[in-house]
């Protein structure tokens, strides 16, 4: 089901359909360098993933991650949506893109989307984003939609501190 559409993307709801392609994003070095090893390593994982992290999101609070795919052929590229996390008070942005869309507009165009969904579906006046100290390409994206850095917060208590962003509410 398509949530979301813009010029040149279609976000969607990721159904265990998606496997494979979560399997490919959630093991290519980036993913694991920025945002963790989630011990996806068999289809049958990355399907587990899909039922008990966004599909499961998509039924407690109405929202989730969404695949992200090409307008034209339905590619998928990568994911982006949002989060709410148990360790953040506010809903946070997500995305993550196969390292061969980078650098073309698709993050910026998804994410814009995304907020924009967010405060006039949702009615969301504040959302967060996180990343690792070390990653700068999605730093800046962040601040080109107009989140700023507030502080390093720890999600957990045995995790490195991450950077946390906001919007202007």
């Amino acid at each position: 089901m398509n949530v979301i559409e813009t010029d040149r993307l279609i976000l969607r709801y990721l159904t265990t359909e998606d496997g494979a392609f979560v399997l490919a994003l959630m093991n290519d070095p980036s993913w694991l360098h920025y945002i963790g090893d989630n011990g996806v390593r068999t289809l049958e994982d990355a399907c587990t993933y899909i039922v008990n992290g966004p599909m499961a999101m998509y039924a407690r609070v109405g929202f989730g991650l969404y695949v992200t795919a090409l307008k034209e052929d339905h590619t998928p590229i990568g994911i982006c949506g949002l989060i709410k996390r148990e360790s953040l008070e506010d809903v946070d942005i997500g995305f993550a893109f196969l390292p061969q869309f980078w650098s073309q507009g698709y993050a910026y165009e998804a994410a814009s989307a995304v907020i924009a969904y967010g405060r006039q579906v949702l009615g969301l006046q504040r959302m967060v984003a996180i990343t690792s100290q070390d990653n700068q390409r999605s730093a800046h994206l962040l601040e080109k939609l107009g989140l700023h850095f507030e502080r390093l917060i720890t999600l957990t208590n045995d995790a490195q501190k991450v950077r946390l962003f906001v919007t202007a509410s």
